[in-house]
């Protein structure tokens, strides 16, 4: 064990892409161990034919038509309809909007490149100092990874077994705690620092708006209501998701026309096969870590000497801040997962709740400094420095770490909702 984290710490400074890291580490453990290639590589062929796998490149085609073919926009107008008249209009306006696209395509990095074309060339054209866009605009798209539809939960459910429609279930009040909490701190620093006040629309207008973006509403209303009314499986929801929102973004907002489908279909397709590539290569190392006895190893520890569960849940928090730090979502999850699900419940922790607890960690890791995800895009798309979209972010991590207090602390924020659906799984005390 000490062996692979030498080596892959190793070859990611080299700057090599993480599932060229991961693939490597694979390989060479597989062949230090013993253990043929060719079955290593039949593993990773069975896992990926998982019927529930498959919904995540489609959740991501259906992101791309989404980001591409005007719905986000519509989004944004709905959001701002109703928000005018009130301090830091736009910054409220950012918070809103990412939770309404969280709620249709499920990936934070998405969220954030989407509303962040959008909304960071308004808010600067406005006087809003550019630190605060990109914190405000980089930690809403964070809630793209916890509200339902979430793809780090689909591949959360895969490798700890879990009910993917509870985990989706238990996402949704974090997620609206989360962004209740950035709607207030931007009030508050709009209320402090004088920031702009954009206009109340008249009634009717508001109204207009409102319709326009019903369309655009349907996408997370058929995906919902299919899942949780058992009428389609969590895939199929998310191929119906793409072809809804590719209609709407075709007949509605006509985003993109329809020569350019194929077009934003190859841009899809790329999107998905750099997230399908980290999941087979960490598929491997999860196979040949079970192999090594790692996870039994782990839980033997833990009962052996007696940690408390909140020391366990601690160094858990502590060790996937870290890595959140240095790893893209999937990696971090792919690789560290498979050795604390067999963890969870004899130390206590419901692996249901458990799963926001990481999710909410990878979020923070998503915007944490030196190497989170949203901060190069959002560098990227303001030509901002580096520098300027951290210091912009820092208040945001502050409220992502006391919401992620929370959520541990009141695991009943998690489990309620999916419980009153589902029915309890287990007794809680």
């Amino acid at each position: 064990m000490a062996g692979f984290v030498s080596l892959f710490v190793a070859l990611l400074t080299t700057g090599m892409p993480v599932f060229l890291v991961l693939g490597l580490c694979a390989g060479i453990m597989f062949a230090t161990s013993g253990q043929p290639l060719i079955g290593a590589a039949q593993l990773v062929i069975n896992e990926l034919n998982s019927p529930t796998l498959m919904a995540l490149p489609l959740f991501v085609m259906a992101a791309t038509f989404m980001r591409f073919g005007g719905i986000a926009s519509a989004l944004v107008n709905l959001a701002a309809a109703w928000l005018g008249g009130l301090p830091g209009s736009l910054g409220l306006v950012t918070v809103v909007a990412c939770t309404l696209f969280a709620a249709i395509c499920g990936s934070s990095v998405a969220t954030a490149l989407a509303m962040g074309t959008i909304l960071i060339p308004a808010m600067l054209e406005r006087g809003y100092p550019r630190s605060f866009v990109l914190g405000v605009v980089g930690a809403s798209g964070t809630i793209g990874i916890v509200i339902p539809p979430s793809l780090p939960l689909i591949l959360y459910g895969i490798v700890a077994e879990q009910s993917v429609p509870r985990l989706f279930l238990a996402g949704i009040l974090p997620g609206l705690l989360q962004t209740a909490a950035f709607f207030v701190w931007v009030l508050f620093e709009a209320r402090r620092r004088n920031f702009p006040i954009e206009p109340v629309l008249p009634f009717a207008e508001r109204i207009r708006l409102t319709l326009a973006a019903l369309p655009a509403l349907v996408v997370p209303v058929v995906v919902m209501v299919g899942i949780y009314g058992g009428f389609v499986t969590v895939t199929e929801a998310a191929a119906l998701s793409a072809m809804v929102a590719l209609l709407i973004s075709l007949l509605f907002y006509r985003g993109f026309h329809w020569t350019e489908t194929l077009a934003m279909i190859a841009s899809g397709l790329r999107s998905a096969a750099s997230i399908m590539l980290i999941i087979a290569t960490a598929l491997a190392v999860g196979h040949w870590l079970a192999e090594s006895g790692a996870p039994a190893r782990l839980v033997q520890y833990l009962l052996g000497h007696r940690f408390e569960t909140w020391q366990f849940m601690l160094a858990i928090n502590a060790l996937l801040l870290v890595l959140g730090c240095f790893l893209e979502v999937t990696a971090t999850l792919l690789l560290v997962l498979p050795i604390l699900a067999p963890a969870l419940r004899p130390m206590g922790v419901d692996p249901v709740h458990f799963s926001i607890i990481f999710t909410h960690n990878m979020e923070i890791g998503l915007i944490h400094p030196p190497v989170g995800l949203n901060l190069f895009v959002l560098s990227s798309i303001a030509s901002a420095p580096m520098g300027e979209a951290i210091r912009g972010i820092l208040p945001f991590l502050a409220l992502l770490l006391v919401v992620l207090g929370i959520i541990i602390f009141v695991p009943d924020l998690t489990l309620w909702l999916p419980d009153a659906v589902f029915g309890a799984m287990t007794p809680r005390h």
